[in-house]
């Protein structure tokens, strides 16, 4: 009986390690060099999600220029919060859906660059 306890034990914690290992799993840059002659303007909204963050995000494009990249949902733990103000700023100033993650939080910058890069693919003529 002790023996299936400690089987039971090790398999359980097995399982809990592999859901931390793969739910932390690091987002992917879904990103390309933005064509903006190709950008017609308008309001986009875009979204990304990558456990456990989620972005949404509503991008305005003028004159073949990201002019506006607005947050409207954002899941992240209390580190990820930092990057609200910090990625949409810099998405706008380099004209950019790469650009530098905030330190601590790649995750969710890269999140919310997703989010605005799938906005921008709908902007495209």
């Amino acid at each position: 009986m002790r023996v299936k306890s400690i089987v039971l034990y090790l398999l359980i914690l097995v399982v809990c390690l592999n859901l931390v290992l793969t739910g932390c799993a690091l987002a992917p840059l879904i990103g390309s060099r933005i064509e903006h002659e190709r950008l017609m303007d308008g309001v986009y909204e875009g979204s990304y999600r990558s456990l456990p963050n989620s972005a949404a995000v509503k991008v305005t494009i003028a004159e073949g220029r990201i002019v506006n990249v607005e947050l409207m949902k954002h899941f992240a733990s209390w580190k990820g919060k930092k990057v609200t103000e910090v990625i949409p700023r810099r998405i706008v100033s380099e004209q950019s859906t790469r650009v530098d993650a905030v330190t601590g939080a790649t995750n969710s910058s890269r999140v919310i660059m997703n989010a605005v890069q799938r906005a921008v693919e709908k902007a495209y003529k």
